[in-house]
């Protein structure tokens, strides 16, 4: 039998799906179920060189890249990206990372990767907000997939300022080799997933590739929550 205290709690304070603000019912998790289905997914981990794929073409070489939705503006979905990285709401992270991983799972998708690399935030930007977004989408990927993450090896050694607003110029000199790789042996042989929250024109993790070059016989996939679209 449910606590009767719990019970008035969840009448007085509903629990809200961040996309439409509707109440979630019980078993549902930050997302209506309306919103969850209507969602636009991109279905780019079923589709080899997809859009997102090509957009490295001639950058670095990647295994696989995937996002798990499109992010249109003006859309209800931004309420999920802006929660997670501006609002404190750091357990949307892990909540979508475990909705991706569910779904991606069983097409093979994270087959043969060995280490999650979530794209690491600056000490005094972490320490501003409180914690990196990306780890948190990283850590729902985690508990699906049992495929560990590593927090310490690439590290983020110049303060910047945020991309958003920025021209693709603009992104591309802001990045510019601003990360950084200790114990690059960690990861020889390896076969990393590259995790961000958002991916725009791709010049933060391009960026974090150009890192891990030296690595002998690194592979690289690349993973995000969301893509913009338009």
């Amino acid at each position: 039998m449910q606590n009767p205290l719990l019970s008035l709690w969840q009448l007085l304070f509903p629990r809200r799906c961040v996309v439409c603000g509707a109440p979630i019912s019980e078993g549902e998790e930050v997302l209506c179920f309306h919103c969850n289905i209507d969602m636009p997914r991109t279905d780019f981990h079923r589709t080899p060189a997809n859009p997102m794929e090509r957009m490295f073409w001639g950058k670095v070489p990647i295994v696989r890249a995937a996002a798990y939705f499109y992010y249109y503006k003006g859309s209800n979905y931004r309420h999920i990206l802006y929660g997670l990285k501006y609002g404190g709401r750091k357990e949307l992270g892990a909540a979508m990372g475990r909705f991706m991983a569910t779904e991606w799972l069983p097409t093979g998708f994270f087959d043969g990767m060995d280490v999650i690399v979530p794209v690491p935030l600056h000490v005094r930007k972490q320490k501003e907000r409180g914690y990196n977004q990306s780890e948190w989408i990283a850590r729902g990927v985690s508990e699906v997939t049992s495929i560990p993450i590593d927090t310490d090896s690439l590290v983020r050694s110049r303060y910047t300022e945020t991309q958003t607003h920025r021209s693709v110029a603009q992104r591309w000199d802001n990045v510019d080799g601003i990360f950084a790789l200790r114990c690059p042996e960690r990861f020889a042989g390896k076969h990393l997933l590259l995790l961000d929250d958002v991916m725009t024109t791709g010049s933060t993790l391009t960026a974090c590739a150009d890192a891990l070059r030296g690595v002998a016989d690194v592979r690289i996939s690349i993973v995000t929550l969301a893509i913009v679209s338009g």
